[in-house]
């Protein structure tokens, strides 16, 4: 059974490779006659070999992996370890170190830092059969760096410096442009220019994800970002009037439901505060009324057990509460005057007149 990644290659074995060479310099100094220039020429040779066998030696930085070759042939799987590192210079072997943590972008229905938009392959039909305009980025790094380098022939794209032979030239771009024009054929305009943007983006991911490992392209999708998305220029204002009528609907929406939040509480406050104020009046007036029926009972149990006793007692009683506040006449039958005491307990001398 092979290791994870394929059959492993057979390590470089130093002292096998310098024994080769040892026995060729000797066959090569036997064939010269082991003279001055034999040596030479060996030399130089030997010289050369050291040289041509050191342009091999390369470094693997962090987030860095090395594609190999062999007589063409790719290795296994690319190479992951960080160090300093050895393979078969060119025309024997090659090699491809490549930063594949690095995020790398492509634009969609526009050019960064150029006036001239591709709107063509921006235009694009909704669901409701109405044209809008959707530029889009797209946001991807390397996930198999084999794949990425050695299976997808694309002709790349010179005027995003795309290379020869790497997928993220038309492939890449066709293949976004048909993930998207899937995603906003199945949704209505409004939906593409303001209500579910994210919902497109995070759908128009998926799809092209699988697409993109369909051709076994090796990239790896981060994040899409829908950028400027309008209807045609033809119809714009009146998209655009939608539009503000739409923000003024919702404007509207988000004023009226911060006017029931503020008046609803003041509401449930002032209902509580008289429903407490309603219940303490309800409780004072029931023992106000206990009490009075208390205090009549105490006073028939007394009248039961000595009726001319309370009888005068409440008379007086009675007459205590009355008299402060009227106005009382007294008269002596020998006096000529007549004393008045008012409610306040003051007297007032009035004279009589003459008996007829």
């Amino acid at each position: 059974m092979y290791p994870p990644g394929g059959p492993r290659q057979p390590e470089m074995d130093f002292d096998q490779i310098l024994a080769r060479l040892r026995d060729g310099l000797a066959k090569l100094t036997a064939r010269f006659g082991g003279g001055g220039i034999g040596l030479l020429i060996i030399g130089v040779i030997g010289v050369i070999a050291v040289i041509w066998l050191a342009t091999g030696i390369y470094t693997i930085g962090p987030g860095q992996q090395a594609a190999l070759q062999l007589f063409g042939a790719a290795r296994a799987a690319p190479i992951q370890e960080q160090g300093l590192k050895w393979w078969w210079p060119a025309p024997v072997g090659k090699r491809h170190v490549v930063l594949v943590t690095r995020t790398r972008n492509m634009e969609l229905g526009f050019r960064e830092n150029s006036e001239n938009s591709r709107s063509a392959e921006a235009l694009m039909i909704s669901g409701d059969l109405n044209i809008v305009d959707v530029q889009m980025v797209v946001q991807y790094n390397i996930k198999n760096l084999n794949d990425f380098l050695f299976r997808v022939a694309d002709p790349g794209e010179p005027e995003r410096a795309a290379l020869l032979g790497q997928p993220d030239g038309l492939t890449l771009k066709d293949a976004a442009e048909a993930a998207l024009r899937l995603v906003v054929g199945q949704r209505s305009i409004d939906d593409v220019l303001v209500r579910n943007r994210e919902q497109v983006e995070s759908e128009t991911i998926v799809r092209l994800q699988e697409i993109l490992d369909g051709y076994d392209t090796g990239i790896n999708i981060v994040v899409i970002q829908l950028q400027d998305v309008k209807a045609p220029l033809e119809v714009r204002p009146a998209f655009d009037d939608v539009l503000v009528a739409r923000q003024e609907r919702d404007t509207r929406i988000n004023q009226a439901r911060a006017f029931e939040a503020d008046i609803i509480p003041r509401a449930q406050g002032d209902s509580e505060r008289i429903k407490e104020a309603a219940e303490a009046f309800r409780q004072s007036r029931i023992a106000q009324a206990q009490g009075e029926a208390d205090r009549f009972t105490s006073v028939l149990n007394e009248y039961r057990n000595s009726r001319e006793v309370t009888r005068q007692r409440l008379y007086l009683e009675a007459m205590e509460d009355v008299l402060p506040g009227i106005t009382k006449i007294i008269v002596s039958p020998d006096a000529q005057t007549v004393l008045i005491m008012g409610g306040d307990g003051s007297l007032t001398p009035v004279p009589l007149g003459p008996n007829p």
